[in-house]
């Protein structure tokens, strides 16, 4: 595509999309960004804390049915890089890959020399790249991201979700009334009756437990609750917590469900939006159903590794 003149209020839109892009790429690219932005330098421990240790930018992650990298999630997102033409980046579901593609999409779209023809097909491609790849879970990534306090990362969260739930009325006007297939093809909610294994497997799988639960955020429920925080993975730190305190492990997990819900709803009215606040609601009352004994036990003793 040529690279004709853009208007330059379009051309702002992109760049700042660009300039979103950049800011969870590579740490050298993050902290220019994040400058660029004005929201001041980040350095490279601050990016391996957010990016790396607790919150992947990757789709796969958070839409995907086993909560990891790779998987259909991802193989999604490289189809859809394969259905515009272009040869898939080697992160295909990477935050930063998905933004620039969008970014990319829309100057195109503006470029003077695009025919109608080709600009409505471009604009047609933006937009599900939005509804399909994006919506689904940077909404709830960039909460997740403002909770673990690195302040120019923060604002740039709050940012992001701004300018894509600016983009949302578009998007929902242009497609039908189906969800994004990544939520209609999603695994069930968490089940609280299969006992306490299969319970930790689902509530660190974000698609299942329609919350993001982070390092820290165990870490100060750990604290709150009075029990001991074990460093690890997630599974085996909340594996600790109940096996030390299960009744108020599962009553902090099902307040937690109640505030994401709460996060979900402040998103917006849209259908996705609306998927993930009701699966929220319904695990905090399956979570509430062990407490007051009419699903399951509580686990006493240790609670059984993965398989």
């Amino acid at each position: 595509m040529s690279a004709g003149r853009v208007a330059p209020t379009r051309s702002l839109r992109w760049e700042l999309l660009g300039a979103l892009a950049a800011a969870c790429d590579t740490p050298s690219a993050s902290s220019a960004a994040t400058q660029a932005l004005g929201f001041g330098a980040t350095s490279k421990e601050e990016h391996t804390a957010v990016f790396v240790l607790n919150l992947p930018p990757h789709a796969s992650v958070y839409l995907g049915a086993e909560g990891q990298l790779g998987g259909e999630a991802a193989d999604r997102a490289a189809g859809f890089w394969r259905a515009v033409g272009i040869v898939p980046d080697a992160d295909p579901d990477h935050l930063a890959s998905l933004l620039a593609l969008y970014a990319h999409l829309g100057a195109a779209a503006d470029e003077d020399t695009t025919t109608s023809s080709t600009r409505a097909a471009l604009e047609r491609m933006r937009l599900a790249l939005c509804w399909e790849h994006l919506w689904p879970w940077v909404p709830a990534y960039t909460r997740a991201v403002e909770s673990l306090g690195v302040q120019p990362l923060a604002r740039w969260a709050s940012l992001l979700r701004a300018t894509l739930s600016h983009e949302l009325p578009a998007v929902e006007a242009a497609l039908d009334d189906r969800r994004p297939l990544a939520l209609r093809d999603a695994p069930d909610p968490l089940d609280v009756s299969t006992g306490p294994s299969a319970l930790l497997d689902g509530l660190v799988i974000p698609v299942r437990s329609a919350m993001i639960l982070t390092r820290p955020s165990l870490g100060e429920a750990a604290a709150r609750i009075g029990v001991g925080y074990r460093i690890g993975e997630r599974r085996f730190s909340l594996k600790a917590m109940l096996e030390q305190e299960p009744h108020a492990t599962v009553a902090w997990l099902a307040g937690e469900a109640d505030r994401w819900e709460h996060l979900h709803v402040a998103d917006g009215n849209d259908r996705t939006s609306q998927w993930w606040a009701a699966r929220a609601r319904m695990n905090a009352t399956g979570l509430r159903a062990v407490l007051d004994g009419s699903e399951a036990d509580l686990p006493s003793g240790p609670v059984p590794a993965a398989r």
